[in-house]
């Protein structure tokens, strides 16, 4: 007989953590290998995770709604086997970041820390606020005297704003020679928890009076609100708050607009949809059409296809472009089309209908929301004409296109001047002003509108 763990697995190249949901097993549960063990939740998708082994359930070693970090142990399988202890079925996942830190952490300062954490200690632990710090990281804040305070008001590097293991040792550098000042409030250095203690996310009611203070203040200015209705945030509402103020927080937004006729566009498309879907098994929207038009845009200003990286500028090669989708409970998604320069009309549209259809049935998986590298959001749909969309980061630019309109315009022609019904539209781009100059996005975004409004009216599917 043995004990197989098994472990929270990656669900996506940037994804370092998950929540968990619902645990569909309990210990003595009997489980076969592929069967749902869990439904966990990252900061795009939610999934299904199976289990890696046939037996019956030993034990869990997490609550519903804790946040566990990709890799760690998250329950134990005893099987059959006759081993008395059999590997894990997939190798820990090592943290990029983390593995890229082990070069680059300052050379005045290289203290011996082991990337591995004791087993005494707990794998994931909140802070008194909202932050989550990793074992690594505390356990060189207990060792070098960091305090709570010092490591909320520490700037993280890492992913989502994380304290990283650059961050804190770059911290106790300059606390040593001086550079750092002291912490606001008195308060005892970080401590590595036991085992045998409690989990460091502490009920409200064994908390100190101290602590709860705060929640009294806020219900009593609650109540002194009135005749009101409060409504809690979901979880996915929070990560996107979350995002949005992160995002204005990291770049300073510009929003440049400009408008193009897309009558030729428009005439095309409903001359050819019905044949399209005849043909494709699938229908022609116009975000395929604006997709193609920002992909050859990209390649002549590859900076806008890029991200920021401290004082490095990463310009990337792949263009995979994320497209916002609404959700039927009013919340928004991106899920990205990758290689889409590598794409014609019919497989972008595919692509389009086939993600925004995965969207809305959550049926998205995780891969599919990451690695966007420029974004598109509709905000059309909802029958604005215009808007100044947030960038996701680390993107450093997003486009917005709004409703089409009927109006009349000024035609210039050979003959003179004329008057016309044109479907027109708004476009708006917002930009990371750290490296995006107002030239360089103004450009972009006008070479856009020039391909829309140069759109081929005899072009073939």
């Amino acid at each position: 007989m043995a004990i197989v763990d098994l472990l929270m697995p990656k669900m996506g190249e940037s994804i370092m953590e998950a929540t968990i949901l619902k645990w569909l097993k309990n210990p003595g549960d009997k489980i076969t290998q592929d069967e749902t063990l869990l439904e966990i939740a990252t900061d795009k998708v939610d999934s299904e995770v199976p289990s890696t082994a046939e037996g019956v359930i030993e034990e869990l070693l997490y609550n519903v709604n804790d946040v566990v970090p990709v890799g760690t142990v998250i329950a134990r399988v005893r099987t059959n086997a006759e081993d008395t202890v059999a590997a894990p079925s997939n190798p820990p996942v090592i943290n990029e970041t983390e593995r890229a830190e082990q070069v680059s952490a300052p050379a005045s300062y290289t203290p011996d820390y082991s990337e591995t954490i004791p087993s005494s200690t707990p794998h994931t632990i909140q802070s008194a606020g909202n932050r989550f710090y990793s074992p690594l990281v505390l356990n060189i804040a207990a060792s070098e005297g960091v305090s709570m305070v010092e490591l909320e008001s520490m700037a993280g590097t890492g992913n989502e704003g994380r304290v990283t293991k650059k961050d804190i040792l770059q911290f106790v550098q300059e606390k040593r020679s001086g550079n750092q000042p002291a912490a606001q409030s008195e308060q005892p250095p970080v401590t590595m928890p036991q085992a045998a203690q409690a989990p460091a996310s502490v009920p409200v009611a064994q908390q100190p009076a101290a602590t709860q203070a705060p929640s009294v203040r806020a219900e009593s200015s609650l109540a002194s609100l009135g005749n009101v209705e409060i409504i809690e945030m979901d979880r996915t509402r929070k990560l996107i708050a979350d995002h949005m103020v992160r995002s204005k927080h990291t770049s300073p937004h510009v929003t440049s607009f400009t408008e193009a006729d897309v009558t030729n566009l428009v005439l095309w498309r409903d001359k050819v949809k019905s044949q399209f879907e005849k043909q494709e098994g699938s229908k022609i929207t116009f975000t395929p059409l604006f997709i193609e038009a920002i992909v050859r845009c990209i390649k002549k200003y590859p900076l806008i296809n890029s991200s920021v990286d401290g004082d490095r500028i990463i310009v990337k090669k792949d263009i995979n472009i994320g497209m916002a989708t609404a959700l039927p409970n009013g919340n928004l998604i991106v899920p990205v089309i990758r290689n889409a320069d590598q794409l014609n009309l019919v497989g972008l549209a595919k692509q389009v209908n086939g993600m925004a259809e995965n969207a809305r049935n959550n049926r998205l998986k995780p891969d599919d929301t990451q690695g966007g590298t420029f974004t598109l959001t509709n905000v059309g749909t909802f029958g604005s004409l215009m808007g100044t969309p947030i960038i996701p980061q680390p993107q450093v630019a997003i486009l917005a296109v709004g409703a089409i309109k009927k109006r009349p315009v000024v035609i210039e022609t050979a003959q003179g001047d004329s008057i016309a019904i044109r479907h027109m539209m708004y476009l708006s781009m917002s930009y990371d002003h750290r490296i995006i100059d107002g030239s360089l996005g103004a450009t972009f975004l006008t070479a856009v509108a020039r391909e829309l409004e140069n759109f081929d009216p005899n072009r073939s599917i």
